[in-house]
């Protein structure tokens, strides 16, 4: 059986679409695809929802960032504290690759090897 809820910022900025988390899970596995801008502002909801997916037990976590339209350093952060708390606490994420300017962040920063990128 499989589930779904969305959280989002509360207000979206002026000319903006929200922020927003879509979870999907079933079993010991779930889905985050993050929508809208990953940065300083909305990085605590994605944090939150890792973190609560955590706590529920689900050992496999899959961030899709397809529906990114853009990453800062603060984004590309949470992505990697989350990875080395994966490697160090026996769970896996897994990313699925954003669109151009998204997956520029990991390749300027050469932390795309360092990472594991699954297709969708």
């Amino acid at each position: 059986m499989s589930s779904r809820r969305s959280r989002e910022t509360p207000e979206p900025l002026t000319g903006q679409e929200a922020f927003r988390c879509e979870l999907s899970w079933e079993r010991d596995a779930a889905r985050i695809q993050a929508v809208g801008e990953l940065d300083l502002a909305t990085v605590p909801i994605l944090e939150a929802e890792l973190a609560g997916l955590r706590d529920a037990g689900f050992r496999h976590l899959i961030l899709d960032l397809g529906g990114l339209d853009f990453i800062d350093s603060t984004g590309l952060a949470c992505i990697l504290r989350y990875d080395d708390e994966a490697r160090q606490d026996g769970y896996s994420i897994a990313l699925i690759p954003g669109p151009p300017a998204v997956q520029r962040m990991f390749q300027v920063t050469d932390t795309e090897a360092r990472l594991t990128f699954i297709r969708a």
